[in-house]
């Protein structure tokens, strides 16, 4: 099967799920299989989707709400990469860096990302900049730790022989690390965006004017469930098209591993 019937296949079976639960969810709404108060059915939940977008709910109309929650993960992501990647690539290919850094990383990795909302609350207040800080937080150990896998997937016998012929270390870093533990850095790429989305969702429970977790959050409080599936695919929508981007930026750095 080759790439463009394998994401046709995949594609399709993607929807005929999707329409399969759609019409279960329909059917169970009309026959009264699933109860309104935990399934609202899907008039209301449509319903739901028009007040948001054209009247707006909990302080925002639904763009508002998507784009901002956007703008936190990107600016948590990216700097969290920007210091993460490069930090777990240096501590895989020397002993030295691993030796200093390492004890340092291993007290922070185990603390939940969610933990560090009241500290960041406390240095930066209740605006963008704790959210911000926490979504740095949940994406930045994920980073890391692939991006040291990664280099100490490379195959020693390749690094040997890049030494051996005596390469600049700019060269070596560019032509023999970097493409080497590209793999596990995306991978590890793709846990961050993931960590950073269910980690702002967390943070806009609390003290958030804008944004899909206070959207959720508000619905949560009027006890309005169709709202609540609605906020709840606008994650899932965002959360698709930023790791879509993601996949995107992956194809092009490693067009060798294209599908």
């Amino acid at each position: 099967m080759n790439a463009g019937a394998d994401r046709g296949f995949r594609l399709g079976v993607g929807v005929a799920t999707f329409a399969a639960l759609a019409a279960f969810w329909a059917a169970g709404s009309a026959q009264q299989w699933l109860p309104a108060i935990y399934f609202p059915p899907p008039g209301e939940v449509w319903t739901a989707f028009v007040q948001v977008l054209v009247q707006g709910y909990a302080d925002g109309r639904l763009h508002q709400h998507f784009l901002h929650s956007c703008l936190l993960v990107l600016y948590g992501f990216v700097a969290a990469i920007a210091v993460g990647v490069p930090l777990g690539m240096l501590m895989g290919a020397s002993r030295r860096a691993e030796a200093l850094f390492n004890p340092a990383f291993l007290l922070v990795r185990p603390i939940p990302p969610l933990a560090w909302i009241p500290l960041a609350i406390v240095w930066l207040g209740l605006g963008d900049g704790a959210k911000v800080l926490v979504i740095w937080f949940a994406a930045f150990v994920p980073s890391v730790i692939n991006s040291y896998a990664g280099v100490r997937s490379i195959e020693p016998h390749l690094v040997e022989a890049a030494r051996s012929l005596g390469i600049p270390r700019a060269m070596f870093w560019r032509e023999v690390l970097l493409p080497g533990a590209l793999p596990l850095v995306f991978t590890g790429l793709r846990l961050s965006l993931q960590a950073c989305w269910t980690t702002l969702v967390a943070g806009e429970l609390i003290g958030a004017i804008t944004g899909l977790g206070h959207l959720l959050y508000q619905a949560g409080l009027d006890l309005n469930p169709a709202m609540i599936v609605v906020g709840m695919a606008a994650v899932a929508v965002a959360g698709a098209l930023t790791t879509a981007l993601l996949t995107l930026v992956e194809s092009r750095s490693m067009p060798w591993r294209a599908r």
